[in-house]
């Protein structure tokens, strides 16, 4: 095992989990999940069956992970939020095999206690703040925040919020990366 599971984990059968990943104290690894290389799966967290996390994903604790979310590589999961996976559950309807896919893309980040409605993919490098609850499909590199959330404004690929000048090129100060905004569709892109 080139992997580390506390003793206090549980991982069913079936489970794919790459090389560097931590799984820590009560955490419960379903069937048929896929865990990338160097991930890091914090205290009391449920990863359901075929959950997909990529490389160096870090996901806090309490987490509950649901079946059709998938997590591209880099992707930080704030402690306690959640993802869910029926539109319209009812305890005394089946609705199994009926759960909507979400879709984390690369760089993203999710906030503490904040709730991602399914169906709603979180673009490359957005960040969904604290408490936030998702009910939209969020756009690459926006801030997301409130509830319902709603965007106001756009961060860096170091999570540093983008003032864009009158020419719409906006630098991070932290990496001095350049970004362009797109009045036309609304969109931010990194430029170098």
């Amino acid at each position: 095992m080139d992997y580390f599971v506390h003793e206090t984990a549980v991982i069913d059968n079936g489970c794919k989990i790459r090389s560097g990943t931590k799984i820590w104290h009560f955490s419960h690894i379903m069937t048929d999940c896929e865990i990338g290389e160097s991930c890091n799966i914090g205290q009391n967290v449920v990863v359901s069956p075929g959950v997909k996390l990529g490389r160096n994903v870090k996901v806090q604790n309490n987490v509950s992970i649901y079946t059709g979310v998938i997590c591209e590589d880099d992707v930080f999961l704030g402690p306690s939020m959640v993802f869910t996976n029926v539109i319209n559950p009812r305890s005394a309807v089946n609705r199994r095999g009926q759960y909507a896919q979400t879709i984390v893309k690369t760089g993203a980040s999710i906030g503490a206690n904040a709730t991602i409605v399914c169906g709603n993919n979180i673009g490359e490098y957005a960040l969904v703040g604290a408490g936030a609850v998702v009910t939209k499909t969020v756009k690459p590199y926006a801030l997301i925040v409130g509830n319902p959330a709603k965007q106001i404004g756009w961060v860096s690929e170091y999570g540093h919020r983008l003032n864009f000048k009158k020419n719409h090129i906006a630098v991070c100060p932290e990496s001095n990366q350049e970004y362009e905004f797109n009045p036309k569709d609304n969109t931010v892109k990194r430029i170098k």
